[in-house]
């Protein structure tokens, strides 16, 4: 049988003070009782083993201990690292980290934020790639000045349309200088698997990789599109085969992707890199353990988590601030690399 919870009114009836001033001193409330009211209603508490209930709390103080992260897919490397850093630094402040998924739909995001909204959430990190759906970013920008209004924060990984504080990946530039590391290994035929044509981030690596071409002679890429999953870039590989193309080098817009590609051309018999090279971009940690070592464009994702979180619980100031964050060309094996 469960202990019975000792409740307010308890303890305000056991300290001599009213209610109203037991829940001021418990809750949190901003509005002041004096030193000794203080002290004797916490030591009340203290004997009778009262536990504050979080919801009262956070309507005294308009906020809470929570701080949200939103993410696109939690199985995701790339997220989940994310989510390490911003975990890292909530915590370290005290502070709860509350985890919503979007599934990739991009009507998510404002509805996460919107129960978080009503949870008085203190700040709430999203990660994830804008899209090309107006109607979705309008609803989502709304919800951010809802939420602002009431006294909280939101920064964003992700680039830098929401006029909030926002850290933002190289990904455009990134693409750019793997296209021309890639070109100076002498290949001149490429493919790119380009992930969902309404990311925002896959538009932005694959431009900057036809930009890339293009500044070393070389005509655009063969453009294969795909989820931003490793199924599909399994998929997209097969398609790209029996187009049969004669490209010698494929860029997959994410590391999942091109661990997807990569399993499929080990399947019909393409070896990496001896037939095909291939090449991703973020630098997951699982790359650890693919053969053939995968090259890509290293981001600091926890760090970009970590950036985000500091952004967010920075009370501080009103004006939001943008992080751009580089990547860096890692080339390794499966580019002919040892």
């Amino acid at each position: 049988m469960s202990a019975r919870q000792v409740t307010l009114a308890e303890v305000a009836k056991q300290a001599g003070v009213s209610l109203a001033t037991a829940s001021r001193v418990l809750n949190g409330s901003t509005r002041q009782v004096s030193g000794d009211l203080s002290d004797r209603v916490l030591r009340t508490a203290e004997e009778l083993g009262y536990v504050p209930n979080a919801s009262a709390q956070a309507l005294a103080r308009n906020s809470s201990s929570l701080v949200g992260l939103v993410v696109h897919d939690i199985t995701d490397p790339y997220f989940s690292c994310i989510a390490a850093g911003v975990t890292r630094v909530a915590e370290e402040a005290g502070l709860v980290v509350v985890l919503g998924t979007t599934g990739r739909r991009p009507e998510r995001e404002a509805e996460l934020l919107s129960t978080l909204r009503a949870h008085r959430a203190r700040a709430v990190v999203l990660a994830g790639s804008r899209t090309t759906d107006r109607a979705a970013q309008a609803r989502l920008a709304a919800e951010i000045d809802a939420f602002t209004e009431q006294g909280g924060r939101v920064a964003c990984v992700s680039q830098a349309k929401l006029g909030t504080d926002t850290v933002v990946p190289g990904n455009r530039a990134g693409g750019r200088a793997l296209a021309r590391a890639l070109a100076e290994l002498g290949h001149k035929r490429f493919a790119v698997l380009g992930g969902p044509p309404e990311l925002v981030v896959a538009r932005d690596r694959l431009a900057g990789f036809k930009a890339g071409l293009a500044d070393a002679g070389i005509a655009p890429p063969v453009v294969i599109g795909g989820a931003f999953t490793r199924d599909g870039g399994y998929e997209a590989a097969l398609e790209l085969l029996a187009a049969k193309t004669r490209a010698t080098c494929v860029f997959a817009v994410t590391d999942v992707m091109a661990m997807g590609a990569m399993a499929a051309l080990r399947e019909r018999g393409v070896r990496v890199p001896e037939d095909m090279a291939i090449a991703g971009f973020d630098d997951i940690p699982t790359l650890r353990d693919t053969v053939p070592a995968l090259s890509t464009v290293r981001l600091p994702l926890e760090e970009m988590g970590e950036i985000a979180a500091g952004l967010v619980l920075d009370t501080g100031r009103d004006e939001a601030r943008t992080v751009r964050v580089a990547g860096e060309v890692v080339l390794r094996a499966s580019t002919g690399q040892n």
